[in-house]
């Protein structure tokens, strides 16, 4: 009885898991196509940046669907992270014994890259938060107020533009695995055609992610989006 409880918790904790990381997948897409506007020029993103802004009023207040779209995805983050660390913990308590031979070496070193791919995806929020979101940190010294300018100024400091690179790259991975896990907990891979099916649904979902993100940075470093 005890274990067939901890069984259910436990798919309980992976559905959570699941449910919220569609949530981030969500976001993420509606963030990359904002992120491709800066390649209409100044005017076009910051039009977006300030509709963001504004939709909804009067209904909502300024930056009211931000502030709805903030509390969501914080509590998404709050389960995932939460259900993660508790499947992390469940896993090493059940991991009792040092077999000398490990069977599953490739799940291993998948479930590895989850876990630090997604620490080092949280630092990399944070920090991202703080360059465009919550302090504006401009790391030229420049304007904090004009979005696509600071946007140019940032991705204008290659190093910066390496480290996004770095965590598109880890956040490319963390999804691949990640949409695959779902699809498997949600039971979406019974079949051999289903479990191809959802591969390539997650290789693919990943890729133009990835790749989404990464060619502003590259085409501002490469001075195709400047000022």
């Amino acid at each position: 009885m005890k274990g067939a409880r901890a069984s259910r918790s436990t798919i309980a904790l992976k559905i959570l898991m699941a449910l919220s990381g569609l949530i981030f997948i969500g976001f993420v897409l509606v963030h990359m196509y904002g992120n491709l506007k800066a390649f209409g020029g100044h005017d076009s993103f910051n039009e977006y940046a300030h509709h963001l802004r504004t939709f909804g009023e009067p209904m909502l207040p300024y930056s009211g669907l931000l502030w709805i779209i903030r509390v969501v995805l914080l509590g998404a983050l709050v389960v995932h992270v939460g259900a993660g660390v508790a499947l992390w913990r469940r896993a090493k308590k059940a991991r009792t014994t040092k077999y000398v031979v490990k069977k599953n070496k490739g799940s291993t070193f998948a479930s590895r890259m989850m876990r630090w791919g997604g620490v080092t995806l949280l630092l990399f929020i944070i920090w991202h938060l703080l360059n465009f979101t919550v302090g504006k940190v401009n790391v030229t010294g420049g304007e904090t107020n004009d979005p696509y300018n600071l946007l140019v100024d940032s991705f204008s400091t290659w190093w910066l533009t390496l480290i996004y690179l770095v965590a598109m790259a880890m956040l490319g991975a963390h999804l691949h695995h990640g949409i695959w896990s779902a699809a498997q907990t949600l039971g979406h891979t019974g079949t051999a055609a289903a479990r191809a099916r959802w591969r390539t649904v997650a290789f693919v979902t990943a890729l133009i992610i990835s790749i989404g993100f990464s060619v502003v940075p590259v085409a501002v470093l490469a001075g195709v989006i400047s000022k």
